[in-house]
């Protein structure tokens, strides 16, 4: 079955939040997976077992509560979002495999832009040396994923200084742009997307 890839643009994280979660609440054995591609606005999101002690300090950036798994985040402009809203057990996905692959797939795409990406054992995502570029966060209910991975491409790191991102004190974290200066947002979206439906492809 064929993976819908669609282009929100900037969208603001409590109406996506709301659509994804209905969306996986009343699909069926039919219902297409789907990836939704994004930025949001400033945000800081916890995860469903999160300690609000992780966020330092809000100052003006808004706090919401959703139910991934995972610590507290950071989303704004300039970082790329893909929620994956896929049917694992149709795809004889287990959760661990499949965030290996969403790992693999954008340790791939930086590749592309000479950056070299490593996973950290027991620290889901993508770090480059010690520092992290990208997040992953999942939820998965009667065998369907949705929530997803966070890509540092070209942003204002600054609101990370306000957390602990993913309830480390002691992580700081990184953008493409700053490894890698011409890096383009669109591209980047379009080329992340198309790895992970090529990847999906690939089961069937």
């Amino acid at each position: 079955m064929a993976v819908i890839i669609e282009q929100l643009g900037l969208s603001p994280y409590q109406e996506t939040y709301q659509k994804m979660q209905s969306y996986s609440e009343n699909r069926h054995a039919e219902s297409p997976d789907k990836l939704l591609v994004l930025e949001h606005p400033r945000v800081f999101t916890l995860g469903k077992h999160a300690k609000k002690e992780h966020v330092l300090a809000p100052g003006d950036i808004d706090v919401i509560a959703c139910d991934r798994g995972g610590q507290v985040s950071y989303h704004g402009p300039g970082q790329l979002v893909i929620y994956t809203l896929i049917d694992l057990k149709r795809n004889k996905l287990g959760a661990k495999q499949w965030v290996e692959m969403l790992e693999s797939a954008i340790i791939l795409l930086l590749s592309r832009y000479g950056i070299t990406g490593q996973t950290i054992c027991k620290r889901p995502g993508v770090y480059v040396g010690e520092q992290k570029i990208a997040a992953i966060g999942l939820r998965i209910k009667h065998g369907c994923c949705y929530h997803g991975l966070s890509l540092n491409v070209a942003m204002d790191l600054a609101p990370f200084e306000q957390i602990n991102p993913c309830g480390y004190a002691d992580l700081s974290c990184i953008d493409m742009r700053t490894l890698c200066k011409e890096v383009a947002m669109e591209k980047v979206k379009v080329e992340l997307a198309e790895i992970i439906q090529d990847t999906l492809k690939e089961r069937t």
